[in-house]
């Protein structure tokens, strides 16, 4: 393949491999309603973080007493929550590694969140050459380290990778790696996502590798 080929995808999470957010959004609203109600809006800014991120920024000082009761919320919350993939999405991955594609998640989920993916689906695994979670970068979205880490670890330049987000947070460090960005609206409207996106989706059906390349 040439050097301008686009040799591997890279996929967040949550609102891009399952759609999850809106199940996320209830769930920190209402945390952030009751620790933060001078911080409107808040659950939105945090989207993309990693735990240690969203704990650092909100739940230190005098709230850092509440983390364990507020992390146990949560780890209860994902082990109940629904894990429905992206419509299309399924397809369309094996149409890219049918093309040879390499396929890596890169999300800001840590490891035991990746423990309950598994076993409510056995076969994810099958559909990625790699998994990077939260204890694999330095720095989280927007930070673009994620990105160019999964990179790295495909050998592959950044132009040669497509990075498929739905946060803010995401589409920022997918832009500031330099990669393809594909822009799901399955969390921010069409007006956010454009213009941190070259291509915008609201899922994965009819998308397939043959219009990917034509980006």
């Amino acid at each position: 393949m040439g050097k301008n080929i686009l040799q591997a995808a890279l996929f967040d999470l949550d609102g891009v491999v399952f759609d999850t957010e809106p199940q996320y959004t209830v769930f920190w609203r209402s945390q952030c309603r009751r620790y933060h109600p001078e911080h409107p809006g808040l659950e939105q800014e945090i989207k993309g973080q990693t735990l240690d991120q969203i704990l650092d920024a909100g739940w230190s000082g005098t709230l850092e007493k509440e983390r364990t009761g507020l992390i146990e919320r949560l780890n209860d919350f994902e082990r109940q929550m629904r894990l429905d993939y992206v419509a299309g999405f399924v397809p369309f991955i094996e149409d890219l590694r049918r093309h040879g594609m390499r396929t890596a998640v890169v999300t800001s989920s840590n490891r035991q969140k990746m423990e309950v993916v598994y076993a409510k689906h056995p076969e994810f695994t099958l559909l990625f050459d790699d998994i990077l979670t939260s204890e694999d970068f330095a720095q989280s979205k927007p930070s673009p380290d994620c990105y160019l880490r999964a990179a790295a670890r495909f050998g592959n330049e950044p132009e040669q990778c497509v990075v498929f987000e739905d946060s803010i947070n995401g589409l920022q460090s997918a832009r500031a790696a330099a990669m393809t960005v594909v822009g799901l609206l399955t969390t921010n409207t069409l007006e956010r996502v454009k213009p941190l996106s070259d291509c915008q989706i609201e899922d994965f059906i009819d998308f397939d590798y043959k219009k990917l390349n034509q980006l």
